[in-house]
């Protein structure tokens, strides 16, 4: 797929630009805070394209280990965060080395039928039966709810990006990686130019007791970019070039407020960033909220619409 060279050669280009800029500006204020942030973001984005570009040219089985590890780091994240008590080890382990792999390997041997229904439903049931077994109830509802919620959304809802090479579209046939570029590249071009535009312009915040950095103008400014990235790249998709638009407009609000919801859940356990993992971005689940929602409704309308099964 020339495509994925094109547009592989193109961030690569503009992660290039984008290091020149930042080491001319740093030269020239030397002990700015921010441009030390911005210049450690853009050596991220640089793992992020080699690491994640690798991958979908080696093949499917490398995208599906790839996005097993991200969920696995992005897990490993939230239940850091979620209330925990020796009880629940064997739910955790269940969690990590049961559930998360059986649903990637679900996906590599293209069992739709189990691996839409594999977490919300069987491991649903397992895990608050792992952790009653050992009879203890402090903060029982508490544990059990955070340990579903991690798993949907850290395993069940990114599983939903490789899951698209499983989709089989008339005449676009040995293109579906492209779907993953394009989902991934709209969420988080959206996030970027939120955060680009909420800096030049943002005077109102649209949750400031969640996100003071949202702004009204930056989330107007981040769609209508993602939007237009999105109708430009339209040849990439089996979609025409008006759907391409509708489409990316609605992964970038989907992104927003899979952003939004994540925000709400730091905030309830008082921290800035689930880690620290990914230099200037903070964790993995940071760069990954934009996806939690997104990646689901896209994967379910694209093989509704398009996909022969």
């Amino acid at each position: 797929m020339p495509e994925i060279y094109w547009i592989l050669g193109t961030l690569l280009a503009v992660a290039s630009v984008a290091s020149l800029i930042g080491y001319v500006l740093q030269r020239r204020q030397p002990g700015s805070a921010a441009l030390q942030n911005l210049n450690a973001r853009i050596r991220s984005w640089w793992v992020m394209i080699l690491v994640g570009g690798g991958a979908l040219l080696a093949g499917p089985t490398a995208v599906i280990l790839l996005f097993a590890f991200l969920s696995f780091l992005a897990l490993r994240e939230f239940m850091t965060q979620a209330p925990g008590r020796r009880a629940d080890h064997s739910a955790l382990f269940a969690c990590f080395f049961i559930a998360l792999p059986v649903q990637y390997v679900l996906i590599g041997i293209n069992w739709y039928g189990l691996f839409s229904i594999w977490i919300p439903v069987y491991a649903f049931l397992a895990l608050p039966v792992l952790a009653a077994v050992f009879t203890d109830t402090e903060r029982f509802l508490d544990r059990t709810a955070a340990a579903h919620w991690g798993l949907m959304v850290c395993v069940y809802c990114i599983s939903h990006i490789p899951a698209l090479l499983t989709l089989r579209i008339p005449g676009y046939a040995g293109r579906t990686p492209l779907l993953i570029v394009f989902v991934v590249l709209i969420a988080q071009v959206s996030d970027i130019m939120q955060y680009v535009w909420g800096k030049l312009l943002g005077r109102h915040p649209v949750a400031p007791a969640l996100s003071p950095s949202k702004t009204v103008e930056g989330l107007v400014g981040g769609v209508l970019s993602a939007t237009l990235l999105g109708t430009l790249l339209w040849r990439i998709t089996p979609f025409t070039p008006w759907l391409a638009a509708g489409i990316s407009f609605l992964i970038a609000i989907l992104g927003f407020l899979g952003g939004l919801v994540m925000s709400a859940i730091k905030r309830d356990r008082g921290i800035k960033d689930w880690s620290h993992l990914i230099e200037g971005h903070g964790g993995m689940l940071d760069r990954l909220d934009s996806l939690c929602f997104s990646a689901p409704v896209f994967f379910h309308l694209t093989r509704y619409f398009y996909s022969e099964t």
